[in-house]
């Protein structure tokens, strides 16, 4: 699985001074420095350091690995299904945020989610699949929307936020003979 994190960045507060009042300075062309008093000088300045230091790009807090869905042989005269089971952990330092909301993208072989299809190495057969957020799987892992659940967490400094990821195939489809892959997007939001 591929892993994307979102993370939002600090945007830099812009500052306009045209429209001082003249108490505060005067300006004669608008190239000029607007002259101001010590104490609005230093908070103007201030701000400005601010967003220098804090602008730009953010680094993550946290961390995030995966482990493969590997579902191992299919046969395709058994009436059970096939199923399997992965993991996605992040593991946040100090100080971490309050929780995460972990999302699963939809099958570029299918171009949904229910069902999602693994491609063979052929590129000629498709076999159904699905992950779920639950062992009993009922609730389909996507990004919450047509009908699927995302996994939010608290997450504890030190302390790995481990999430495992439920894989079924479906009994009975007729394939072919071959490897069978896809890769997902996985993306954590905090």
């Amino acid at each position: 699985m591929k892993i994307f994190a979102k993370i939002k960045h600090c945007k830099p507060l812009r500052m306009s001074l045209r429209g001082v009042p003249k108490a505060f300075g005067t300006t004669k062309q608008s190239h000029h420095l607007v002259r101001l008093p010590r104490t609005l000088w230093v908070l103007v300045m201030t701000i400005v350091l601010c967003c220098i230091f804090l602008s730009g790009e953010a680094y993550a807090a946290c961390s995030i690995a995966t482990t493969n869905i590997n579902f191992g042989t299919y046969d395709v005269f058994s009436i059970t299904p096939k199923d399997s089971t992965g993991t996605i952990t992040v593991t946040c330092g100090s100080p971490p945020p309050p929780h995460v909301t972990i999302t699963i993208g939809s099958s570029p072989n299918s171009g949904g989610f229910i069902p999602r299809k693994l491609r063979s190495s052929s590129g000629t057969d498709f076999l159904n699949y699905n992950l779920f957020t639950d062992s009993s799987m009922t609730s389909v892992w996507g990004d919450g929307t047509g009908g699927t659940s995302t996994v939010s967490k608290v997450v504890t400094p030190g302390r790995p936020l481990i999430a495992t990821v439920y894989g079924r195939i479906p009994a009975k489809q007729n394939v072919s003979v071959g490897t069978y892959s896809e890769t997902l997007t996985v993306t954590v939001i905090w």
